[in-house]
């Protein structure tokens, strides 16, 4: 589980947007950038080489 005050301080490292931390999958996602930056070990990865793009409908689910 992520601290809730590094949570709130993260932002995406390619437009500087706001992330959405998707427990389930241990994510944290960018809505605009359509990027999942994944969580390993309770550490973010912010690398843009690292993240996985997502699907339209997994943004509106969110």
């Amino acid at each position: 589980m992520l601290d809730q005050k590094l949570l709130a301080i993260l932002v995406c490292p390619v437009c500087k947007g706001d992330l959405f931390y998707a427990k389930e999958a241990q994510e944290l996602i960018c809505r605009v950038d359509k990027l999942a930056f994944p969580i390993r070990d309770d550490v973010p990865v912010m690398l843009a080489d690292e993240a996985r793009e997502v699907s339209l409908e997994e943004i509106e689910a969110l």
